[in-house]
């Protein structure tokens, strides 16, 4: 008896309807029941947990190749002393120097690309948690006043999450590791041209002067290429929810 009682249970579960399916994304948060609104919320939290972990382990892992980086130059430096301290600087010094700047040179260009890609990932994954904050305002209005970031996914929404806390200024691009990174390269690319100009020619001024232009050349063409890519993702983009429609900055909302 209690088989057969487990059996009709076991299929009217089965028979039980499901939760109702959502409308469409066009209609209105309204038009939901609670228990869509419920399973709707859920989702879009774990999306947005997703996001998180996704960029979390992207800024570590570039963070970790750049002091690796940063390691390999400085033993790189470091075994050029040593070098010239036991040849004198003469004899096989020379090639030996060109050898280790060149493989630090393709080193720091490798890494460069990865910042800078990381660069516009991050940027990607801050227009996609805006989107999902708007999802959440779509759900409850009133969650508005208490969003610091952005709840829009275009420009002025990455702005605002970006920069929260501060008015954005040319401080937090001069500051940060992207910058760090290309001066370091800027200046080793330099150093290995004029390297290789005063080896093939024997004169230190022309070594300097090349060696200088090229560097502010590589400098210049980086931070174009870098900008390029970061309005490459804005244009491309398309916003679902613009910071006109609502959307009260944090600075406003405080008067």
């Amino acid at each position: 008896m209690a088989a057969r009682r487990a059996r009709v249970q076991n299929a009217g579960m089965a028979d039980a309807p499901g939760p109702d399916p959502s409308p469409p994304a066009s209609e209105p948060a309204a038009a939901l029941t609670d228990a869509q609104k419920s399973l709707r919320a859920q989702m879009l939290a774990t999306e947005h947990w997703s996001l998180l972990a996704s960029r979390s382990t992207t800024q570590n892992e570039v963070l970790t190749r750049i002091a690796i980086f940063l390691t390999l130059v400085s033993a790189g430096l470091v075994t050029l002393g040593v070098l010239g301290n036991a040849t004198e600087f003469r004899g096989w010094f020379g090639v030996a120097a060109l050898g280790v700047l060149f493989l630090l040179v393709l080193l720091g260009i490798i890494t460069q690309l990865r910042v800078f890609n990381t660069a516009t990932e991050d940027l990607v994954y801050v227009l996609a948690m805006n989107r999902l904050r708007g999802a959440y305002l779509d759900l409850d209005p009133g969650l508005a006043p208490y969003l610091m970031m952005g709840a829009s996914d275009d420009q002025a929404g990455a702005i605002r999450t970006y920069f929260a806390f501060a008015d954005r200024n040319r401080s937090q691009i001069s500051a940060s590791s992207m910058m760090v990174m290309l001066v370091v390269n800027t200046a080793l690319v330099g150093l290995f041209v004029g390297a290789l100009l005063y080896a093939l020619s024997g004169s230190v001024g022309w070594a300097i002067a090349v060696g200088l232009i090229v560097a502010i050349a590589q400098f210049v063409l980086w931070m174009w290429w870098g900008y390029r890519q970061y309005r490459h993702v804005l244009t491309t983009h398309v916003p679902r929810r613009r910071s006109t429609e609502g959307e009260t900055p944090p600075t406003a909302a405080a008067r």
